[in-house]
């Protein structure tokens, strides 16, 4: 058993979305453990990372789901570990969720500084460990060559292992190979990956918006995994929303009171609405849910009010959310097609 450290330059790069494409692809039985948790998730009386939760079912990990962090907060790991136990409780989880596997995938935080300051970043990982990283790299193109060049000028081999990096979601294929991909080279950096951008991978559904906003499904349990593409906030009258161009197209999803009865009804026969979120703690009225669950209509209930939550959701990115998200499957292939699996198989040897 082998374990390969993947970090990313930047946040939302695909590192999660690689771990899962790997994870279908290496031809082998892989566990996963990412020590620091930053997408926390309380399900079934259990506080364990939102990309844990994936991982864990989709790899039908044996070990509690708990085991797949250490923790969530800084200080509190602060607290808890200095730097020799900290190495001992790292290296004790890796083998507990590692066991009876062929590899290991640990996935760190969101970027490659992301806890530092508590030796659980992923460059100190590979350095007390010896296990070798690889980078994810995504972005706009020249945001990509800053990210490698910092690391190649400033990440030593006694600081760390960089066993290649992946160049994820890049937009025009060709023309980065040809522009950027021999540069590239020439700083000693071996690419493992191109992997072009798929749009449908950047949906947001409407499962992964009921997530982290924690709200009370009302209607629609069966049409979660909609996506959800625009979002218009349902403050204005309806004669003004139903001109608004956003109310027409589909996959939209609307945030309003849920007094606004009106505005609900008018969400709902507009036709092409994934969602509506109903804000501060509002439930409609017996009609306006049944015509919602006659309709196959979401409704989600949140406590915030309805500018506070609009502003939850343009924060949420596009993360996977179940084992059977159609997702995964695109994911694998793009993998399988762009990535050099040999290479990474080897890896985990």
């Amino acid at each position: 058993m082998k374990p390969l450290i993947v970090a990313s330059t930047r946040e939302a790069a695909g590192k999660t979305s690689l771990c899962v494409g790997l994870a279908r692809t290496v031809g082998k039985r892989v566990g996963y453990f990412k020590p620091l948790g930053d997408r926390p998730l309380y399900q079934k009386k259990r506080l364990w990372d939102y990309d844990a939760s994936l991982l864990y079912r989709l790899l039908k990990l044996d070990v509690e789901p708990e085991a797949l962090s250490l923790g969530f907060d800084h200080s509190k790991l602060r607290y808890m570990y200095d730097d020799e136990s900290i190495l001992e409780a790292l290296r004790e989880r890796i083998e507990e969720v590692g066991a009876g596997r062929d590899g290991v995938l640990i996935e760190s935080g969101r970027n490659l500084s992301f806890g530092a300051s508590i030796r659980l970043d992923p460059l100190t990982i590979s350095q007390l460990t010896g296990y070798p990283v690889l980078i994810v790299a995504g972005g706009d193109d020249q945001s990509i060559m800053d990210d490698l060049a910092f690391v190649k000028r400033f990440v030593g081999t006694d600081e760390a292992t960089v066993a290649g990096v992946i160049i994820n979601r890049v937009e025009h294929v060709d023309d980065f190979r040809q522009t950027h991909l021999p540069q590239i080279e020439a700083m000693g950096i071996g690419v493992l990956g191109l992997v072009p951008y798929q749009e449908s991978l950047g949906a947001r559904t409407v499962t992964m918006i009921a997530d982290r906003l924690f709200a009370r499904v009302l209607t629609g349990e069966n049409q979660m995994a909609r996506p959800v593409r625009d979002v218009l906030v349902g403050a204005m009258s309806v004669d003004a929303a139903m001109s608004a161009e956003i109310i027409a197209r589909p996959d939209n999803m609307v945030i309003t009171s849920g007094d606004r009865s009106d505005m609900i009804m008018a969400a709902i026969d507009a036709g092409g609405t994934s969602a509506i979120v109903l804000t501060n703690n509002i439930v409609p009225p017996p009609n306006v849910i049944a015509h919602a669950a006659d309709a196959g209509t979401p409704l989600l209930l949140v406590p915030g009010d309805t500018y506070a939550v609009a502003l939850q959701v343009e924060r949420i990115e596009s993360i996977l959310t179940e084992m059977e998200d159609p997702r995964i499957d695109t994911l694998a292939n793009l993998t399988e097609k762009h990535v050099d699996i040999e290479a990474i198989t080897q890896l985990l040897a």
